[in-house]
């Protein structure tokens, strides 16, 4: 069992992975991190080695490169590594915004094999 997460620098991705490191030390299982491919690998390898080291005292934690289609990286993560929860961040949006969930949000809401957490900022 896990916590899934994507890591990407929004303010809404920084809130999510905070959320996802104290369910995964609360629970007392490993956390998976899914990366944005689109980046340049030497950025997404550097930044993923500082999360790692950073994280090591808190939590066993696993990086694994995405595909560049987040919402599809975390169900197939969740589902493959049999998660207990998926960590999404949201950002807070006008009245009419509210109406209209973000595509990658809503189907990750929808098609996610397990609970999500939308956390927001």
């Amino acid at each position: 069992m896990t916590i899934v997460v994507g890591h990407l620098a929004t303010p809404e991705g920084q809130e999510a992975l905070r959320t996802a490191v104290t369910e995964a030390r609360e629970r007392r299982v490993p956390l998976v991190v899914v990366t944005n491919s689109k980046r340049p690998v030497d950025e997404c390898k550097a930044e993923t080695d500082e999360l790692v080291s950073r994280l090591a005292g808190e939590v066993e934690v696993r990086v694994e490169l995405g595909t560049g289609d987040l919402a599809e990286d975390l169900i197939r993560t969740a589902t493959s590594t049999v998660a207990d929860l998926i960590v999404i961040g949201l950002r807070k949006r006008s009245p009419v915004g509210k109406l209209i969930l973000g595509a990658g949000a809503q189907r990750i809401l929808v098609e996610a094999p397990c609970p999500v957490l939308a956390v927001k900022v």
